[in-house]
């Protein structure tokens, strides 16, 4: 019997019209959600993704403009505007869009942004508060992963969970997560030994490693959960492919996160749900 699936594009909607409630909520009061990005002004799929997510964030009533970042911006122009949206009252979210042309300090960038406005909770400090379960915004992807876990009632408590990948945006918060709602979470990345044994041993499996269809259904426990948070492309092949071979794991698994429509619909909704709920808190 083939996996169910784990809808994500179909949940961001419910989030998305939900977050539509809250911002006119807000509206009412004079306040205006909005959402900036610093951009690399010369990758395809960095706009195309900021392009999604200002689409939906105007149809959600949010605001927010773009500030594209190429070879001629220096690293303290990037840092002064870093600094100018954090002073902005009427900015409530700052997206530093990975990744930034390699001539900047990206770690630098996110140490100048702080916690207050990271919407996106990929800065050191934000990644501090998660580890030491404090208050403060989540990383977008693997806030999405939860809330479809979460949405779709995946029993997550004494579950094996392994997460194959250690990013600092998306694995390791990701772990941390799952480690919050009792999982036993063990983290694994391509350099693992045995990672297909490994693998067969999860009840709940992560796929973040970014590398096309590297996990096979082979590998998979039998009525394991899956989430594939891989976007590849492969040349010859049209559309992006996740890093699970989706065909032969849904014969296995007992849900699934197709690629696309899965995790990266509730990435962008998440990013948009912590900036609003940054408008919130600027009421109060």
């Amino acid at each position: 019997m083939a996996a169910q699936i784990l809808d994500g594009l179909a949940l961001s909607k419910i989030v998305r019209a939900n977050l539509k409630d809250r911002v006119d909520v807000l509206l009412a009061k004079g306040v205006t959600p909005r959402l900036d990005v610093l951009v690399a002004a010369h990758d395809p799929a960095s706009l195309s993704y900021v392009k999604m997510k200002h689409t939906w964030a105007t149809k959600a009533g949010m605001t927010g403009e773009s500030y594209p970042v190429d070879e001629n911006t220096t690293q303290s122009q990037l840092i002064d505007k870093i600094h100018e949206l954090n002073a902005n009252p009427l900015v409530h979210g700052v997206l530093i869009q990975h990744p930034l042309p390699k001539h900047l300090d990206e770690n630098e960038a996110l140490l100048a942004l702080g916690s207050a406005k990271d919407v996106d909770g990929i800065t050191p400090e934000s990644l501090g508060r998660l580890v030491a379960d404090l208050p403060g915004f989540r990383c977008a992807t693997p806030m999405g992963i939860m809330t479809l876990l979460d949405h779709y009632q995946i029993p997550i408590k004494g579950k094996r969970a392994v997460v194959v990948g250690r990013s600092v945006i998306l694995g390791k918060p990701a772990a941390l997560m799952l480690l919050q709602k009792h999982a036993t979470v063990t983290i694994a990345h391509s350099r693992t030994e045995d990672l297909e044994g490994l693998c067969r041993e999860a009840d709940i499996l992560v796929a973040a490693v970014g590398r096309a269809e590297m996990i096979k259904g082979s590998w998979i426990k039998p009525g394991a959960v899956v989430v594939d948070a891989g976007y590849n492309r492969v040349e010859g092949r049209q559309g992006d492919v996740g890093d699970v071979e989706f065909e032969t794991a849904k014969e296995v698994a007992s849900w699934i996160t197709p690629v696309p429509g899965g995790v990266g619909p509730m990435t962008v909704a998440s990013l948009l749900s912590n900036a609003v709920t940054s408008a919130e808190a600027s009421t109060h």
